[in-house]
């Protein structure tokens, strides 16, 4: 047998999405290079290096954790627990029944109230949530969407009582429906109604609440149902761009509304690839702002964007190597220029996190912000032969796929027609077959592996909170006034039926005591509920 014949063919290295990985880059990989076009200054147009000129200099992302387990008074206590280890920004997290739109005594909720975040249903339950917590000062996203009119309904309704001013209120609402519909499932009404919950919302807020981002595009759930580093850009600017349309058809204006947009993205392991996605997304956005929707204010053509690290990623076995995949993805969020950044504890795979598990993950933000020295560079890997090709091509492959989905007739249309379900779904099973044959390494699950693990001390939360919350909330119900509140959930089903702006009756609901499921099944009765697509 010939030397040649006997040799191995050399190995192909790809990252994540498939694109192939070259031994080494040289400035032949970027022959066209134009930096004014593709790169220039931060803070200027397309913004690939950041959306800010000073970007870390002028301040540090916010340090946002996002938390919520059990009942009000048990989140409120995590809060505040994290607001004194230094985190500057709060992030809720729901109950399923929450994000659905059901009280917690409802038969829906059986089995749920409390379990993956808190169960919020009333005013007060929002009133002990925030509880000795200056709604002035403190940013709170939450993640909530389909149900997400009467939760920031009920925010607001809660800073009046508390004496804070509405218009000094910041935070972030997901407010995301589409990809509820492709990858997560947490949807209440069908797409025509959704949509007009969120152009409602963003009229709102323009004038009561206009420091409040009124949706965060979210790809972190489409790259968490298995969704490559591509697919998520493409198909979270798509959504946006469905967003943006929905809201110039309803008479907004896009140099008015777009400025509070943001947006919300993964992080995982391909380190790399995931600092050129996040500067493509940037500079996609903005050229799509300016050239596809004539957007004139540079405000309006940024794409701001909080990160959290890859819940997928982590891993039951070996929990503790999930401290050194959360280190490697937060680092590669901040280089990638994140506005804001939550990082996942090691033990989520697991269980909830306990206050050791979440003061690790605040921490290794904190020591990448004050140890690390990276922040006072702006895009350091810039020029890099590689980032800036890979930048380069995850921008082509992205843009590609939104040329099918605008032939398609936009996103929604790919959605019914279950193409982008269909995409994700090739892409997880593809690297799910790459982990069970090997070619994909994951440490402590199909390699170096250990034949006992040491037990780890995980977050329980009370079997009998929900009897609790239930018993709160019919108590509740028994000392309000009834007619004003059934009188109040009237005036939204009116309002659902007829063509003005949600958001001021369902402010009114809560504040007159209408719980988040009477609200929610007031519009139900009027928009129905969505019927899944079924991909096969």
């Amino acid at each position: 047998m010939s030397d040649k014949a006997a040799k191995k063919p050399e190995k192909i290295f790809q990252t994540t999405s498939h694109i192939v990985v070259n031994p080494y880059y040289t400035p032949t990989d970027l022959s066209d290079f134009n930096y004014e076009k593709e790169l220039n200054a931060p803070g200027s147009f397309p913004y690939t290096r950041g959306v800010q000129s000073s970007m870390y200099r002028g301040r540090l992302w916010t340090m946002r954790q996002y938390a919520g387990m059990g009942d009000a008074e048990e989140s409120n206590k995590r809060y505040r627990f994290l607001l004194g280890q230094g985190t500057t920004g709060l992030s809720v997290a729901f109950d399923l029944p929450t994000q659905i739109g059901y009280d917690s005594d409802s038969p829906y909720a059986l089995g749920e109230v409390g379990k993956v975040g808190v169960a919020i249903d009333t005013i007060e339950d929002m009133q002990r949530l925030f509880d000795q917590i200056n709604l002035e000062t403190v940013s709170t996203s939450m993640t909530i969407n389909s149900s997400a009119a009467v939760l920031l309904s009920l925010y607001i309704a809660v800073a009046k009582r508390n004496g804070f001013d509405s218009k000094k209120l910041s935070g972030t609402i997901q407010n995301d429906v589409l990809k509820e519909y492709v990858a997560r499932g947490t949807y209440i009404y069908p797409p025509t109604s959704a949509m007009r919950l969120i152009t409602d919302i963003f009229a709102y807020c323009k004038e009561n609440v206009p420091e409040w981002n009124t949706i965060s595009i979210s790809g972190y759930h489409m790259r968490e149902a298995g969704s490559t580093a591509v697919q998520e850009v493409a198909f979270t600017l798509a959504d946006g761009i469905t967003y943006v349309q929905a809201a110039v058809d309803a008479g907004l204006d896009v140099n008015t509304f777009a400025p509070r947009l943001s947006f919300f993205f993964a992080c995982h392991n391909n380190f790399l690839e995931e600092v050129a996605k996040f500067r493509a997304a940037r500079r996609m956005w903005a050229k799509i702002m300016r050239d596809r929707f004539g957007a004139t204010s540079p405000k309006a053509q940024m794409l701001r964007f909080h990160t959290q690290t890859g819940g997928s990623t982590l891993t039951a076995q070996q929990p503790q190597n999930n401290i050194v995949r959360t280190a490697l993805q937060a680092m590669a969020a901040v280089l990638g220029g994140t506005q804001s950044l939550h990082t996942n504890s090691f033990d989520e795979a697991l269980a909830l996190p306990t206050e050791d598990s979440a003061r690790i993950a605040l921490r290794t933000q904190q020591i990448i912000g004050y140890e690390s020295g990276v922040p006072a560079a702006i895009d350091p890997l810039a020029g890099s032969y590689y980032v800036e090709q890979l930048t380069n091509e995850i921008e082509k492959r992205a843009g590609d796929y939104i040329g099918k989905i605008d032939a398609m007739g936009g996103m929604l249309k790919a959605i019914e027609r279950g193409f982008v379900q269909q995409e994700i779904q090739n892409a997880a099973y593809e690297f799910q077959k790459s982990v069970d044959s090997k070619e994909q390494v994951l440490v402590g699950v199909n390699a170096f592996t250990v034949d006992v693990e040491n037990p780890v001390k995980l977050q329980k939360i009370d079997p009998e909170l929900e009897r609790r919350q239930v018993e709160r909330l019919r108590a509740f119900r028994a000392k309000r006034d009834q007619a004003t509140a059934t009188a109040a959930v009237r005036k939204v089903d009116e309002t659902a039926r007829g063509g003005g702006n949600l958001m001021p009756v369902i402010v009114d609901a809560v504040e007159k005591n209408a719980t988040v499921g009477e609200i929610c099944d007031s519009m139900r009765a009027v928009f129905g509920e969505y019927k899944e697509v079924m991909v096969i």
